[in-house]
Parts: C-alpha cells; sequence; structure tokens
C-alpha cells in the first residue's frame, strides 16, 4: 500500500497517473463515482489513480466563521478513498499563498508539475484558482494544452437531489442517519476517546462511555444503532447524544453502551458507526421509568443491527 503522502513531497509511485482533485468530505456516492472514472482513465493512460484533498479544507481559510465540521479526517478520508478504488491519496496542505495562486498558476505547478498528472477527472461544479475563478470550461483548455487527459463526470443525484457532503450533514444533524448512510460509502463514523463521566449509566446497570477530543460532526441528539471498534474488535452499541434532562443535565454528551462487554474503556479510543436512530431524547419521571426504556432502547438496537 502506497501511504499518504503530501503535495510538495509526493510518493514517487503516484506521478505520472490520473488525479482528481476535491474535498472529498464524507466520501459519498457522487465521490465514488468520481473514482470510478479516474480509476478507468487510469487504466487507460496506464498509470496510478490518485485522490488529492486538502487539509484544512479551503473555506476554513476563506470562511472560518461559518466552515462547518468536517466529516471526516484526514485519515478516514484516505481509508474511505483507498476503499474506492485509488492507488493512493495526495493531501494539499492549505496556505494563504495556495488560495492566491491563479487557476493556471495551480495548474502548472501542481498538476503539470508537482504531480505530472497524465489525466484528470472532475465534476461539473469543480472551481479553482483565486476566487474560484477556474471552472471545468477552463480546466478542459489547460488540459488540452497541457496533452492532459480531461472528463468531467455528471453529478449523481438521489430521488432528483444532488448527492453532497452539505446534504448528509443535514441528515446528521437531523438525525436521519440511515438516510446519510444510503448517500455514503460507508455508514458514518465518529471517532473520540473514552473519559470519565458521572456513572450514572452504571448505576442504573447499563454502563456508558463518555465520548471526548471528536474532531467530526456530531449527529443531532437522539439514541442510536450503532457498531463500536475497540481495539479492533467490532461490538454493537447504543449510543446516547444529547443532554440528560431526567437529571436536569443540559450538558449534551455523546454516551455509548457496549452491548455484551465488560472490559474497562477509560482512556481508548472507539470508532463508532452510526447504522439507525430509535428515539429521541426524552425526559422521565424517574431513574426506574429510563431504565425501563433502556431496555425497549436495547431491544430495538439489537433489532437494528440484525436487518
Amino acid at each position: 500500500m502506497i501511504p499518504i503522502s503530501t503535495a510538495d513531497a509526493p510518493d514517487p509511485r503516484l506521478l505520472g497517473g490520473v488525479i482528481s482533485i476535491g474535498n472529498f468530505d464524507g466520501v459519498h456516492r457522487g465521490h465514488a463515482q468520481l473514482i470510478r472514472q479516474t480509476c478507468d482513465l487510469a487504466q487507460q493512460i496506464g498509470g496510478p489513480a490518485v485522490a488529492v484533498t486538502f487539509d484544512p479544507p479551503p473555506g476554513a481559510l476563506l470562511r472560518p466563521d461559518s466552515q462547518p465540521p468536517p466529516l471526516t479526517t484526514i485519515q478516514r478520508r484516505d481509508e474511505l478513498l483507498r476503499g474506492c478504488g485509488v492507488d493512493g491519496v495526495v493531501v494539499i496542505r492549505t496556505v494563504p499563498d495556495l488560495l492566491a495562486q491563479s487557476p493556471e498558476t495551480f495548474f502548472r505547478s501542481l498538476v503539470v508539475g508537482a504531480l505530472q498528472a497524465r489525466g484528470m477527472v472532475e465534476g461539473p461544479n469543480f472551481f479553482f484558482g483565486k476566487g474560484r475563478a477556474g471552472n471545468p470550461r477552463l480546466l478542459s483548455r489547460l488540459c488540452e494544452q497541457a496533452e492532459v487527459a480531461c472528463r468531467i463526470v455528471e453529478p449523481m443525484t438521489e430521488s432528483g437531489v444532488l448527492i453532497s457532503s452539505t446534504r448528509v450533514r443535514a441528515l446528521l444533524i437531523a438525525g436521519a442517519v440511515a438516510d446519510a448512510a444510503a448517500l455514503l460509502t460507508r455508514p458514518y463514523r465518529l471517532s473520540g476517546v473514552v473519559t470519565s463521566g458521572a456513572g450514572r449509566g452504571r448505576q442504573l446497570g447499563f454502563p456508558t462511555a463518555n465520548l471526548t477530543a471528536m474532531r467530526t460532526l456530531v449527529p443531532g441528539p437522539g439514541v442510536y444503532a450503532c457498531r463500536a471498534g475497540v481495539g479492533g474488535q467490532l461490538h454493537s452499541a447504543a449510543v446516547h447524544i444529547g443532554p440528560n434532562p431526567t437529571f436536569d443535565e443540559a450538558q449534551s454528551k455523546v454516551e455509548v453502551h457496549l452491548l455484551d462487554f465488560a472490559d474497562d474503556l477509560y482512556d481508548r479510543t472507539i470508532d463508532v458507526e452510526f447504522i439507525s436512530r430509535i428515539r429521541g431524547v426524552e425526559t422521565f419521571g424517574s431513574g426506574e421509568e429510563l431504565q425501563s426504556q433502556v431496555f425497549e432502547d436495547l431491544r430495538g438496537v439489537r433489532a437494528a443491527l440484525m436487518r
């Protein structure tokens, strides 16, 4: 496997191939379609298929106050893009000087220069260079002049609506994780480190792991059926996101209960994949009522994960 590399020092095995440039946040089915076309053209040309992404996304520098939380870390994006078929991933370090480049300079320095690309595959909404001045028409002309093969791929839709990272993000915020998963190449994953909590779940008979240090979007409040990875092992899990109004706790938390699991999780990393939403956040009259509802939730989680 060719390790992830940067655009200023790309792995030599990734030079002279076909590239697709984008944020690829979440790696949804529209991205997968671009990658399939990239791999197809790379096979025709006889070179590697390479996904080129940004860290951080340009919007984080251009519009820092309105930049939404990411759906994937660079490491997760690399994993998902490789799953779509690329030979490797190259990361562009986004800095002000890069964003100040004209489209022609960006193309000449990165595409032809650093990556020595012989082919490019992009969607119709691909813009590049300062002020997003470069568009697919200009890209096609620059590619023709540089004798670089170019494909512009039509975007993918679902139910007549464009599949996009923005759409996926909105579904996750609404708690519609199953609908989001239908647009993604893999169910949405949230990773965090377990820290100590109030211990109330253990008192009720359902010990939970409180997640912190999460670097990607947290889905909307609710109780979810999930699969959780711990130390290379996959476990069924019930996840509660949001406040705990039954005990007058207004702070939103991510609490993970692993089914049929008894080991200590403190300070360990958990990767949670969201499968479906069981219910919203509710207020119960007592701890006993909450305990009874958790029993029902766990039955719902087991049923959802068996489908």
